[in-house]
């Protein structure tokens, strides 16, 4: 059995017509609603064996703030640029990548391709992740080179607005 945590980065900041999309960091919001997240996911005993996030400012932010409230140290934190803007074959690419013995594995993108992902493991997750939410998806494989569409089952989902 493995699980994939898909966490879509917190709400980020449009006001500096300057800065590329790349470069946006978190608002206000994006940090408060990340410390809810955080403190929500330490309740679900959420502690992947690895993290893997897009190289983004905003996604930077949110998985350093979420280290905050999970066992999770932010400098073993792995980042991968086929996660910024990615399709669904770059998240099948960066998972077929890990070793088998790895059990569990969050990762941290953006929309649409993040939650076009999680429909395609779970063919039933079927709306738009907000910004800041998580989903863990079970998939009963041996190896990551095994997935396939559908395969996958919501074992849980959290964004900020259910925990106000």
């Amino acid at each position: 059995m493995k699980h994939i945590y898909l966490i879509r980065h917190a709400k980020s900041d449009w006001n500096n017509q300057w800065l590329t999309d790349f470069e946006r960091p978190l608002n206000t919001r994006g940090v408060h609603d990340t410390e809810k997240i955080g403190k929500e996911l330490n309740k679900l005993g959420f502690n992947p064996e690895k993290i893997i996030a897009s190289s983004s400012k905003r996604t930077t932010e949110t998985i350093q703030l979420l280290c905050k409230h999970i066992p999770f140290n932010f400098k073993h934190v792995k980042f991968n640029s086929k996660l910024y803007h990615p399709s669904i074959e770059n998240f099948i690419h960066v998972l077929e990548d890990l070793p088998d013995e790895l059990e569990s594995v969050a990762l941290v993108s953006h929309n649409y391709g993040i939650s076009e992902f999680a429909d395609y493991l779970t063919e039933s997750f079927m709306e738009a992740m907000p910004t800041c939410a998580v989903v863990c998806i079970a998939l009963e494989i041996d190896s990551w080179k095994e997935i396939v569409r559908g395969l996958g089952t919501t074992e849980w989902y959290i964004y900020p607005k259910m925990l106000r």
